[in-house]
């Protein structure tokens, strides 16, 4: 009897690798019960810009069998703060690097891709880490990639859906956060910020909530990404914002924790 010989290959399978510059994270995928298998993070420190990749990443694919399996798909999900949302009626693809010169610096050497969201009609800008790409492709020959803020505010925009309530969040990373507002699926605002102390945290937080004519004392605060509420950015938010929560995230069904799902939110919905 013929079969479909692409059916038999398959191994429903999928690998998603988190790239930043303090480290990685990876899960895996079974696709066909939709579920994370392994989940696991690597912090490799301050990445220094002369470092060279391979001799980082080597140790990780050597300590982690998971990065040599054979998969069907291969995402690496770049986290930076070097990106931008561009409506598509504004968007020209032979201009990247003009977008993105208004919030980073931007030099003649950057290599600029873009991610489109096209559910909600808009388009983010980013500078991918290159020398990262490369060595991936050394390892995998062919994989996707995409940046950690496109996952990040369309996921949040599919979540708003019919709630009229003006939602603030933000998702909190080792030295930089993202804030984003959204009200019934439509962005509002999306900005990044990098910060040192829990006083740099919460005057990003009220300064955003100030331009926006919102009162601490009634609008509600949705904190994911690294960050628990014995955690002194957490308790210094819920000092000065009334109505401050971390994101709910019940609705993700798997065994991991809720902080693992918050934290690693990204990864997982990747």
């Amino acid at each position: 009897m013929w079969q479909n010989s692409s059916v038999i290959d398959k191994m429903y399978k999928k690998l998603a690798i988190q790239v930043s510059l303090n480290g990685l994270s990876f899960v895996t995928f079974d696709t066909l019960m939709n579920k994370p298998l392994v989940l696991q993070k690597i912090d490799l420190g301050k990445i220094n810009v002369t470092t060279k990749i391979e001799d980082l990443f080597a140790e990780a694919f050597h300590n982690y069998p998971e990065l040599k399996a054979d998969y069907d798909q291969v995402i690496i999900i770049h986290s930076n703060n070097l990106s931008t949302f561009v409506p598509t009626a504004l968007f020209d693809a032979e201009y990247l690097g003009s977008y993105l010169q208004f919030n980073t610096k931007v030099f003649e050497t950057d290599f600029f891709a873009f991610d489109e969201l096209n559910n909600y009609e808009m388009n983010n800008v980013y500078i991918p880490y290159v020398n990262m790409n490369n060595y991936f492709i050394d390892q995998f020959g062919t994989f996707d990639y995409k940046h950690a803020n496109t996952i990040l505010v369309n996921k949040l925009l599919d979540f708003s859906k019919n709630n009229e309530e003006l939602q603030l969040f933000v998702h909190v990373s080792d030295s930089h956060f993202e804030i984003v507002v959204i009200q019934n699926q439509k962005l509002q605002l999306y900005n990044t910020f990098e910060y040192k102390t829990p006083e740099d945290f919460i005057y990003y937080i009220l300064f955003t909530a100030e331009q926006l004519h919102l009162n601490p004392e009634s609008f509600k605060l949705e904190l994911l990404g690294k960050i628990a509420v014995d955690d002194s950015l957490y308790k210094m938010a819920y000092k000065y914002v009334r109505n401050t929560n971390l994101f709910d995230v019940s609705f993700m069904q798997s065994s991991l924790t809720d902080a693992e799902k918050r934290e690693h939110f990204i990864l997982l919905h990747s």
